[in-house]
């Protein structure tokens, strides 16, 4: 199994010849990235959506600065670090409260870098607490989901540095969309990578287990790391806790996190958020750009809905204050 995961592996992830140039060559532009760098090394980021917060059939529900903070105060003791997916709908509050609640780092995300009010509210967060703030990621899986091209994103890193060329920017895509040749010109402009890299979705996924499943998280980001010279932040990874009809459950959750926090040790040049904070049912009949009816949307979290943990924390130890 090891043998066939690494020949996968190999033909899979194979370095393009563009991303072979050495990094002292390239040209992307570098803003501040010593304070991400250091909670790299030594934090633990969480990718977070707020639980008040919904989108059913189009409908936005937005989340009360209440509910965040409540969300906030239950993931700090395991946490000290936020990625957000946007920047509204409640997204607005989780710079102020985070400051209060004393973490480290937010990475903001924007889920339409098209949106004057997402794009406002994020550069309002950064000014608001420029240490806490390390950067904003334009989009979640655009590409991916057919919601714009990789000329779009450009074009919203160059619109948004011109305009705000102190703030840290990258993108988030699935791991293959980066080693694409198409991204090549983008990725030379990023400031440092967010990247989402998914056992789950490999064809192999169901016959492996979960030394293998951390191996290829760990196999993808040297790949990674041979294509992008800046930071790299793997912000989703991970197994869900359900339905156990379709095979998943706690244990499987926990074990793959036990394997990937032994294999794979942050450091400032790599480092992986936890995926994801809270469980979501309402994802179940939401927008996925992997198409389909996908039931294990609803069970990504650390926490369920209610903010009670799960099988998997019981071996995370706490941050010490």
């Amino acid at each position: 199994m090891r043998m066939l995961l690494a020949l996968l592996i190999s033909l899979i992830m194979a370095v393009p010849a563009w991303a072979q140039t050495p990094c002292e060559t390239r040209k992307a532009v570098r803003p501040s990235l010593g304070h991400l760098q250091d909670v790299m090394a030594t934090g633990r980021f969480i990718a977070y959506n707020p639980t008040e917060l919904t989108v059913i059939d189009g409908m936005v529900t937005p989340a009360s600065r209440e509910s965040v903070r409540a969300d906030l105060l239950v993931l700090r003791p395991y946490f000290d670090s936020l990625i957000t997916y946007s920047a509204r709908d409640g997204n607005e509050h989780v710079a102020d409260i985070a400051a209060e609640l004393g973490f480290r780092a937010v990475v903001v995300g924007l889920w339409t870098p098209a949106d004057p009010e997402e794009v406002s509210n994020a550069i309002a967060m950064h000014r608001a607490h420029p240490d806490l703030v390390v950067g904003v990621s334009l989009g979640n899986e655009i590409v991916l989901g057919k919601r714009g091209t990789w000329e779009d994103l450009r074009n919203y890193v160059t619109l948004f540095r011109s305009r705000y060329p102190q703030v840290p920017l990258t993108v988030s895509e699935p791991f293959a969309q980066f080693l694409a040749p198409e991204s090549y010109d983008l990725l030379y402009s990023l400031d440092f990578l967010m990247v989402n890299i998914h056992p789950v979705f490999e064809k192999w996924f169901d016959t492996a287990g979960a030394r293998n499943w951390a191996e290829f998280v760990v196999n993808v980001t040297g790949k990674l790391e041979e294509a992008f010279c800046g930071p790299i932040l793997i912000k989703e990874t991970g197994v869900p806790s359900g339905p156990l009809n379709l095979g998943f459950e706690p244990e499987k959750q926990a074990a793959f996190w036990r394997e990937l926090e032994a294999q794979f040790k942050p450091d400032r040049r790599k480092a992986f958020a936890y995926f994801s904070a809270f469980d979501a049912p309402w994802r179940i009949s939401d927008f996925n750009p992997m198409g389909g009816h996908r039931p294990e949307e609803a069970y990504w979290g650390m926490f369920t809905e209610k903010r009670e943990p799960k099988a998997v924390l019981k071996e995370l130890p706490k941050l010490k204050k």
